[in-house]
């Protein structure tokens, strides 16, 4: 007999299954999708999260997250939100990044430089965000941001 409270119920139309199937055996599929797709075939089979967790070797608490996005997704067609789209990561709160990759390159370059025109022998945060400022690269940077770019690894060549 099994043990522990019965699990939302999960159903899968012909078309998913099949399209979960497809996606979990591509050879070019990621890994974590592939599992998060074994994931909502094993709880489309009935099984407990726990059951699951210890065949897939992950943790009840992602199955139980799985089993749950997929079944609040149950009412939204395929045609709409296909099935590797349902098992994406959601976006992860927090403010966008400002600065583009380019901008960051330009940055790098500038870091690159010798400080010309300027009364200093190497970079400080507060010198280059006026810099980066100065040229345009980004409207605002605190010296601060500055100097964590700057300690990642940027600097002044030797």
């Amino acid at each position: 007999m099994q043990k522990g409270p019965n699990p939302a119920e999960l159903t899968l139309g012909e078309e998913a299954r099949k399209g979960l199937e497809v996606l979990i055996h591509r050879f070019s599929t990621p890994q974590q999708l592939a599992k998060r797709g074994r994931i909502v075939l094993a709880a489309a089979e009935r099984k407990r999260n726990a059951e699951i967790a210890r065949e897939l070797s992950v943790s009840i608490d992602m199955v139980r997250t799985w089993r749950g996005r997929w079944i609040s997704l149950q009412g939204v067609p395929l045609s709409e939100l296909s099935i590797s789209e349902r098992l994406e990561d959601l976006p992860r709160p927090g403010k966008p990044p400002v600065i583009t990759a380019e901008q960051r390159c330009y940055i790098v370059a500038l870091a690159c430089e010798a400080p010309a025109e300027r009364p200093i022998s190497h970079w400080t945060g507060k010198e280059i965000a006026e810099e980066i400022m100065q040229r345009g690269i980004v409207k605002q940077i605190s010296p601060r941001h500055a100097a964590r770019l700057l300690k990642k690894g940027i600097s002044n060549p030797i």
